[in-house]
Order: structure tokens, then C-alpha cells, then sequence
């Protein structure tokens, strides 16, 4: 459990290492308003839909992976696909303890907002106006000065709790309002005077499966101030009671006051908790014991400093470091911490029952249809240990709601999305030595959503397995006529299609270490299911009737309701498993580098969504790895920035930053389960990776001028190495790996099949 012990260790070991005397702040270089404008990249403003433009992350202060993160509020709800915060607002009400997934468009859940006013008190229509000039947004502080207010106003973090800094600007009364936030009129707050302490929560509730249904648990606060109460009461709307609770109604909250002289500073301290009010007071003392915000600061910048800078990136170019540091943050938001410094967590799915983790943390909110991608891979390289945690969380939500959850956010069932990408990155941790956890239980639990289906369809509806599997199972593919009703994403049955045959695939590789043969076998076909939703006369995949027949009206680049997010031609590219069997269908490898040029001659590759972010690296399987190094420059080029509108779509808990992270490095893990990541020309003079175990990774860029960017040879520990992929294995025990660009194609550089990865063929020898 990261706890108080810890995080204080984690300090010391900044301070006594020196971590600011070895070269310039490198959480200077981060900026926490990127992703919070509309996107203003190419491919978004082209393919991408009103929603899908928004990269919706917001300025999150914070440490990695906390349980919450605080941010100014613009926004004042917890709805669907709208951040706490945008850039384009220009009315703050508040700072919110946040539980919004960065980069998302869901929702967010059992939060509080505290905010502070100055003059007569009022408790509706006190927000109040600010330019962006006047704030001051870093990952470990954020600032802004209310003028209107005459206030300063400040907000700090560790993993649990929120510290605030209230600064007067002339001698007047300062009330702070208190919202638990719930849409539902569900909150409950109280106010005790002798302790100067103010608790409550926020009920959460379901979306997606379930929508709507309690989700068995509450975000719970405990608010402390550093100055005795001159006023108090509770309020709902615009209705205000000089009571000391209220709960169970609309738009309620609670109001403190003080009478603050010239230059007087209030500070606040807020612990926060999914389990109870005594675990929120729990992680309060443990984590804030003291009322030193200016320490606290520190802290959170050395802890932010100590994570940034197990990367250390060398380049002229001041740009690509604050886009490259930027991603980096974005990367470390989620999966969120759940538990308190005891252990202490809701039950998985549960009905407030509560659950005590002895070894490590408990994690949820994993937006698995995206970050099995590039984010969980490149936390294997980085934080395997974090990574084993992760297993064993999903492990236990498993065995505690019988059946592996396909995308668990607000430690529930949802079914959100398609695939059943638990899976894969259960078995990715499995195959690359990074879990601990028991592997015939987590075996049992991934062979159950392959295999079965819940008996009680109430289950199913609840969002207890795969969508659409009897069907699957029975035709190798998702027929048309199955409209996957119970499911919010209905129908998109050839896509479901695809990442099912992805998803087998990850669970053969398991099946087949641990001598599960008949499971083996059964499961490698099914991964070869692809195939089957693939037209040969059109060249795409295309959606299909239960008789075979294929929809008679197609085009490739239309968004079909078959299709997840996107159109048939995106789409056809997703075999991570297989790139050289969809070669093959398509009439060889030349055939596949044709189809590759066509998505990008028509400009219909999307960076803003996941499902085509393995695209520009299929050319590694083709005779023109060339291709891959000119098309990921012009994504890097086009697709991100360090301003508001830098992010080309929704980044989905960090998915579009680690890939980019990969990109400017130099390799990228096109299929997660082989451990196999395709090289492409790093954008970076030099990469240092501080591994695990004191080991380290270097990268060095060998240019032949300053714009060459094509590869003619690779080096490994100085030997000539002639692959275009490197493997896990390889990496993770440190090593130099030089990369020699230069400025015109080199159409021989692992332009041969056997130096290129393989595909299915290969694993059926």
C-alpha cells in the first residue's frame, strides 16, 4: 500500500539524490491545460465526430495514479462526456476533488467542490469569472486569483487527500461553499464546529450496463480548516438553514465562514475515501498531518519529478520535451488507487461491503479498450510492480463478482466498448514474468469469459461476460442479425469480431505455456476468426449474415454500424495478432503495403481513435519498413502539440500519450501479447530508461543530418542487429540500442520476411 511511509520515502529519495541539481526541472516541462481545448488536429477535424474532438483530460493536480485528482471546476454536473473543466470556459466554481477518467467520455463520480466567495454570502450564481492569465496550472499545484473575489486561491495533493490555500486580498468575510455533487440529490453533508471539521458524501451510481443503479458505494469527505468557524449552516438551491446536516436533496451543500484581515491565509485539508468516512479521515492523518502547504507543494513536485525522470529525453527541440513530459503525465493518471492507507476497499460490484488488500493496492477505473494498447505496455517496462498490482486487482474483481469485468470503471460491471481486453493484459503480465498473482486462478476466470456465458440472464445484463459469444462461437464471427442489444455499444458485430480473435489469440499463447492443448488448439483457431468478416471481392472487412452473405450496400469509407468508432477500411487493419496472415488474404505483402498506402493517400487514417493506432507500424510487415518511419514522423508532426487543442481525440487514460511516448522513442508494441515492439526513427538525439533493478535502456539517434529520419541500420549493445522489432525480454535488461538515420528511404533495411515478426503461421509450427 502506498502509504504515509512511503510517500514521505519517496521524497527523501528526490531530495538525497539530487533530483533537481541534475539538469533542469522536468516537471517544468509538463503542461496540464494540453488535451483541455477542442482538438484542433488534422485527422480530428476531418474524421473525428463533436465528441471525439475533445481530448477531455483536465488539469489534474495530483501524484501517479491517485485515488483522486483536484481540479478547477468550469463544469458544475457529473455527466456523460463532460470534464469538470475546458479551457473555452471562463467561470470557476470551485475546486473539485475529482474521479473523472482523463481522457475520457464517461463520466464523473463522487466528487466534492469546495468554493471559496468574499462579501454577503450566497449560494447559487457565485461563480465567477477568469481569464487564463490568471491561473497557474502544474501537475503539483495549481493557482488563481480571483478578482472579483479578491482572492488567491491555491490546491495541492498527495495520493488520498487535497490541501488548499485561501489567500485574502482585502480584510472581508470568507465563506466557503461545500458540494457533495450528487445529480441525484443524493448527497449528505454535516458540519462540526468543535472538531472544525466538515464530512459527508456523494453517492455513485452506474452508467452503461446497469445505467443509473447504485454502485455500491459512496465518495466519501472529511474537510478540515485551520481557523475557528464564524459562520456555518447548510443550504439547498437557494434556500438557506442554519442547521448542521442536510442530505437526500437537490443542488445541497454547506457554507463555513471567516472573517479574514489584509494577507490572511485559510487552509483547508480534505481526505478523501471509497469506503468510508473513517477511512477518509484515515488517509487525512496519515497523509497531511500538519498544515504546511508550501511543504506539501514540495512534496508533490518531488514525487512528480521522481516519475517523469525515469526518462530523460536529449533534444534541441524545447517543443518536442513539453509534448513528450505532457504525455508522460497523462500517462500516470490511471488506473486510480482505491484503497485507504489500511488497505481498506469496496468490494468489487458489491453493496457497501467493504474488502482489505494485505499485499500491494487495489486499482480500478481501467479503460481496458484502450490502454492494453501502448499505456499497460509501456507501464510493463517502466513499473512492472504497478503492473503486478493492476493483475491482481482485476484478478479480484473476478472472483468477487464472478466473472472478469471487460471494462471495470467505478468498480463495477459495465460492458462498455467491445473485446474482452482483460484478457490481455492478464496473460501480457503472465507471458512477460511480471505477475505474481495465482495463474490458475486468473486462468479459470479469462477461460470463463472465453467460454461461457451466466446462466441468469440478469447477469448478463448487469454486464457479466462477453456480448454477442453464442453467436461468435457458433458462426466464427457476429452475424448481423445478433443486434447485441445488451450492450451500450450495440451491434458493431465485425469489430466485436476482430478484437474477440485478438483477444483468443492472447489467451492461446497462455493456454499453450501451461499445457492447456485441447484450450490451445480450440483458441488459435478462434483467432484466425478475423478471416471471416474479411471480403476478398472488396478487399475490406465487411459485415455478414448468419447464411454467409455479405450487406449489399458497402463503402469503405462510410461509418457502418458494424463497425466500432469508425469505417471499414480502419478497420480492416486490426490483426495485431496476424498482420502477415491479413497480408495473405489481401494476396501478399505488397498487396497489404498498397492497402496501407490507400488509408493514408485518402487521408483516412484517424489518430484520434484507437482502433488504427497499430496502422503506420504494418508497414514493419511489408518490404517498405520505410514507410512506417515517414508516416509516424508526419502523425508526430500533426497530431500532437503542447497547447490546449494538442491532443488529436479523446486520450482515453493516457492510450494517445504512450503512444506517442513510444513514437518519439523509437519502438512501439503493435501486438502487447508477443512482446514484440516494431522499431521506427526516434525523434529524440538520445533516450535514457531508468528500468527496475538499476538497469538502463539507452536509445541513441545517429543522424546523418538534422532532418534524416530513416533508418539504414540498428545496433544492440554495439553488434549489428538486423531485425525491426525487439523484444521484451531484451529491453528489460538494459542495454544501448543505436538507431542510425538517414535522409533518403532505405528500401534494404529489414525489407526480409525473417526479419520481421510473425504472425499466427508461426505460432502453429
Amino acid at each position: 500500500m502506498l502509504n504515509t511511509r512511503v510517500f514521505f520515502l519517496i521524497v527523501l529519495s528526490a531530495i538525497f539524490t539530487g533530483a533537481f541539481a541534475q539538469g533542469p526541472s522536468l516537471v517544468n516541462y509538463v503542461n496540464p491545460l494540453s488535451g483541455t481545448a477542442n482538438s484542433t488536429t488534422p485527422s480530428a477535424l476531418k474524421l473525428g465526430s463533436a465528441q471525439e474532438n475533445f481530448a477531455n483530460t483536465i488539469p489534474s493536480v495530483c501524484t501517479p495514479f491517485a485515488m483522486t485528482q483536484w481540479t478547477p471546476q468550469t463544469q458544475a454536473s457529473e455527466s456523460k462526456c463532460v470534464p469538470p473543466y475546458y479551457y473555452k470556459d471562463d467561470s470557476f466554481s470551485g475546486f473539485r476533488g475529482s474521479h473523472w477518467i482523463s481522457g475520457s467520455c464517461m463520466q464523473d463520480y463522487g466528487s466534492v467542490t469546495i468554493m471559496p466567495i468574499t462579501g454577503s454570502l450566497k449560494t447559487v450564481n457565485y461563480a465567477v469569472k477568469f481569464t487564463h492569465k490568471d491561473e497557474q496550472s502544474t501537475p503539483y499545484v495549481y493557482r488563481l486569483h480571483l478578482s472579483s473575489y479578491k482572492i488567491h486561491a491555491a490546491v495541492t495533493a498527495t495520493p488520498r487527500c487535497g490541501m488548499m490555500e485561501f489567500t485574502a486580498d482585502a480584510a472581508d468575510s470568507l465563506y466557503l461553499l461545500i458540494t457533495p455533487n450528487s445529480d441525484f440529490g443524493e448527497g449528505y453533508i454535516k458540519i462540526d464546529a468543535e472538531k472544525g471539521e466538515i464530512y459527508g458524501y456523494n453517492p455513485v451510481h452506474r452508467i452503461y450496463q446497469g445505467w443509473g443503479k447504485s454502485a455500491g458505494f459512496n465518495g466519501y469527505f472529511v474537510i478540515k480548516v485551520d481557523k475557528a468557524l464564524t459562520a456555518k449552516g447548510i443550504f439547498a438551491g437557494d434556500k438557506i438553514f442554519i442547521k448542521d446536516s442536510i442530505s437526500a436533496k437537490k443542488d445541497t451543500g454547506a457554507f463555513i465562514g471567516f472573517k479574514m484581515q489584509k494577507g490572511e491565509k485559510l487552509y483547508v485539508k480534505v481526505g478523501t475515501s471509497f469506503s468510508s468516512l473513517q477511512g477518509a479521515r484515515k488517509n487525512l492523518a496519515a497523509e497531511l498531518p500538519d498544515w504546511d502547504f508550501d511543504g506539501t507543494v514540495a512534496k508533490c513536485r518531488q514525487i512528480w519529478e521522481q516519475a517523469l525522470k525515469q526518462i530523460t529525453v536529449v533534444t534541441t527541440n524545447e517543443t518536442d520535451k513539453r509534448v513528450f513530459y505532457t504525455s508522460f503525465y497523462h500517462a500516470m493518471q490511471h488506473p486510480r488507487l482505491y484503497n485507504d492507507v489500511d488497505g481498506t476497499y469496496p468490494r468489487f460490484a458489491g453493496n457497501y461491503q467493504l474488502e482489505k488488500i494485505t499485499g500491494g493496492n487495489y486499482y480500478d477505473d481501467f479503460s481496458l479498450w484502450d490502454i492494453y494498447r501502448a499505456q499497460v505496455p509501456l507501464l510493463e517496462i517502466l513499473r512492472p510492480r504497478l503492473v503486478n498490482d493492476l493483475v491482481q486487482s482485476l484478478i479480484l474483481k473476478g472472483e468477487q463478482g464472478g466473472w472478469l469485468p471487460i471494462f471495470p470503471c467505478w468498480n463495477n460491471y459495465t460492458s462498455e466498448m467491445i473485446g474482452d481486453h482483460t484478457t490481455s493484459i492478464i496473460t501480457s503480465a503472465y507471458l512477460k514474468g511480471i505477475s505474481t498473482a495465482n495463474v490458475s486462478d486468473a486462468y479459470r476466470l479469462m477461460r470463463k469469459n472465453a467460454f461461457d456465458l451466466p446462466k441468469n440472464q440478469q447477469d448478463y445484463k448487469d454486464g457479466k461476460g462477453r456480448r454477442a459469444l453464442t453467436s461468435y462461437i457458433k458462426y466464427g464471427y457476429v452475424p448481423l442479425e445478433d443486434s447485441v442489444k445488451d450492450a451500450f455499444h450495440k451491434m458493431e458485430q465485425v469489430s466485436r469480431t476482430m478484437e474477440y480473435a485478438y483477444d483468443d489469440y492472447a489467451l492461446s499463447q497462455l493456454s499453450k505455456k501451461l499445457g492447456y492443448d485441447a484450450d490451445y488448439r480450440s483458441l488459435l483457431t478462434r483467432a484466425g476468426n478475423y478471416k471471416n468478416v474479411f471480403d476478398p471481392a472488396v478487399g475490406f472487412v465487411r459485415g455478414r449474415m448468419q447464411n454467409g452473405d455479405w450487406t449489399k450496400i458497402f463503402d469503405p469509407d462510410v461509418r457502418q454500424t458494424y463497425i466500432t468508432e469508425g469505417t471499414p477500411r480502419q478497420y480492416t487493419f486490426y490483426v495485431p495478432q496476424d498482420v502477415p496472415g491479413l497480408a495473405r488474404l489481401m494476396g501478399g505483402r505488397e498487396k497489404l503495403e498498397t492497402a496501407l498506402d490507400s488509408i493514408f493517400i485518402k487521408n483516412e487514417y484517424w489518430h484520434g481513435n484507437e482502433p488504427g493506432h497499430q496502422i503506420p507500424f504494418m508497414y514493419n510487415y511489408t518490404a517498405s519498413c520505410w514507410k512506417t518511419q515517414r508516416q509516424v514522423r508526419a502523425i508526430l508532426a500533426t497530431e500532437y502539440g503542447d497547447g490546449p487543442g494538442g491532443l488529436g481525440g479523446n486520450d482515453d487514460a493516457g492510450q494517445m500519450s504512450a503512444w506517442y511516448m513510444f513514437a518519439t522513442m523509437g519502438f512501439y508494441p503493435l501486438n502487447p501479447i508477443s512482446g514484440e515492439y516494431l522499431l521506427c526513427s526516434p525523434i529524440f538525439d538520445q533516450v535514457s530508461i531508468n528500468l527496475p533493478g538499476g538497469k538502463t535502456l539507452l536509445i541513441q539517434a545517429h543522424k546523418q543530418s538534422g532532418s534524416a529520419i530513416y533508418i539504414n541500420a540498428v545496433k544492440w549493445n554495439g553488434h549489428t542487429y538486423s531485425k525491426n522489432y525487439i523484444n521484451y525480454k531484451t529491453l528489460v535488461k538494459g542495454g544501448t540500442l543505436d538507431i542510425y538515420l538517414q535522409d533518403a528511404p532505405c528500401t534494404t533495411w529489414a525489407s526480409k520476411t525473417e526479419d520481421q515478426p510473425k504472425g499466427l503461421s508461426f505460432n502453429t509450427q
